[in-house]
């Protein structure tokens, strides 16, 4: 067992063969993200979104800097709590999208399972549904492993 500053195993360097794992699915989605005309803005709200869902701060910490890095604008990023109530802020795929990474992370009842499904589906293909349905569910999987460990967010300067 590892020996660590506070009261949680990491369970990436516990088992860091599986957090490799899951490293590397993550970058096959990304790498199919790319092959379906799903951008890295689209990716990174989706990562974000689920991350505020699960209330992850190291998550949200890494993936707010990377969605400004991807072009996602500040407003864009203030309003995603309440994307809903502020269409305008984001394309019909963003929205899509959203609407996809709430239904995988909260798993709502059938119909509205049913419901969502069919209201991203007016947006996106079979392709990209897929590719950001596995999305949804990866970094959903980094939330618990983050959160579990306890991984800290690191305080930074800002410029």
């Amino acid at each position: 067992m590892g020996s660590f500053d506070h009261d949680r195993i990491w369970l990436d360097k516990q088992h860091p063969e599986v957090f490799h794992a899951l490293n590397s699915v993550a970058l096959t989605i990304r790498t199919a993200a790319a092959t379906v005309d799903l951008g890295r803005a689209v990716m990174e709200l989706v990562n974000v979104r689920v991350s505020q869902l699960n209330s992850c701060a190291f998550c949200l910490d890494l993936h707010v800097r990377q969605a400004r890095e991807a072009g996602v604008t500040a407003q864009q990023l203030a309003v995603l709590d309440a994307w809903r109530r502020a269409p305008e802020l984001y394309t019909k795929q963003e929205q899509a999208a959203l609407i996809l990474a709430e239904t995988v992370t909260t798993l709502p009842d059938e119909a509205i399972i049913e419901r969502e499904y069919a209201a991203a589906r007016q947006h996106l293909s079979d392709d990209q549904m897929s590719v950001l349905i596995w999305a949804a569910t990866t970094i959903g999987a980094f939330n618990r492993v983050s959160t579990m460990s306890k991984h800290p967010v690191r305080v930074r300067k800002e410029h």
